[in-house]
């Protein structure tokens, strides 16, 4: 089975396409938790046992991860979320030179799928995609406000580059198994977007704390996957798809001391029962 298959199952048994965000930042973290050894792990498992049951993903952010014991705490808290039969999309944005991307590549041995930056080309992400049992994210069109500096810019063909990109990746999508990054902050683009390619899933951040349009991200960021993607389904007509949430969720009980984790279970049920109206 693909990623893409296997996501479709898990938003199928759980009836979620919510992502919860892991970006356990040490400067936020409650104070009980910073005198443990791994006390980003300590955070995560909390999260975790809080949300699993409206997670249709953890999608943790390798930034906040890249220091030795940052790696362990990683390491524990995708072994953790498997165990909870939860896949990890890791947020990683690689994308270079062939032999340095095949390095990057080798984080699927550990995530079930990673988001990868393409403005180094094809053979950048070659990779990722000849990864046929692991999903990879492209960035598309992003939810900050300085995406439009580069994507929006317009192309001598009259396209914007966001588009371009967008295209480009339905052509790489041979292994069916290539994903969009897409901003619910821009539901206009969105919706383009998913006129240029119908078939591709999006992973679409920026409904939580960046406040961008939950009825966009459920309309045009799921999507059903076609023969190409999925040519041994034995289930259909289950819109596939991610909408992540990391602060509005993992800090939705900051001020909340020891029971910090019970206000992000709250949080993440209320956004799958937010989406799921759209669905």
């Amino acid at each position: 089975m693909t990623f893409f298959d296997r996501l479709a199952d898990r938003i199928d048994a759980v009836d979620s396409v919510v992502s919860v965000g892991l970006d356990p930042d040490m400067d936020r973290l409650p104070e009980h938790l910073l005198d443990r050894d791994l006390p980003r792990w300590a955070f995560n498992r909390r999260i975790i046992d809080a949300t699993h049951e409206h997670a249709a993903c953890y999608k943790p952010n390798a930034a906040f991860y890249e220091d030795p014991d940052g790696w362990r705490a990683l390491e524990e808290t995708i072994a953790y979320a498997h165990g909870k039969d939860v896949p990890v999309l890791l947020d990683a944005k690689r994308g270079d030179i062939g032999n340095t991307a095949r390095q990057y590549a080798d984080l699927l041995d550990r995530a079930d799928a990673i988001t990868a930056n393409p403005y180094m080309g094809r053979d950048s992400l070659e990779p990722f995609l000849e990864r046929t049992d692991s999903g990879v994210f492209l960035l598309c069109r992003t939810s900050n406000p300085g995406g439009a500096d580069i994507q929006n810019l317009e192309l001598a063909s009259g396209e914007p580059v966001y588009e371009r990109v967008a295209a480009l990746a339905d052509t790489w999508n041979r292994n069916g198994n290539v994903g969009l990054v897409v901003g619910a902050t821009q539901p206009d683009e969105l919706a383009e977007i998913r006129e240029i390619v119908p078939d591709l899933p999006f992973l679409v951040p920026g409904v939580g704390a960046q406040g961008g349009d939950a009825e966009a991200a459920v309309e045009h960021g799921l999507a059903e996957l076609d023969e190409r993607s999925s040519p041994n389904r034995s289930r259909s007509g289950i819109g596939v798809g991610l909408v992540n949430s990391s602060r509005g969720i993992i800090f939705a009980g900051e001020d909340q001391g020891e029971d910090f984790h019970k206000a992000s279970g709250q949080a993440a049920k209320q956004l799958k029962q937010r989406l799921n109206q759209y669905r």
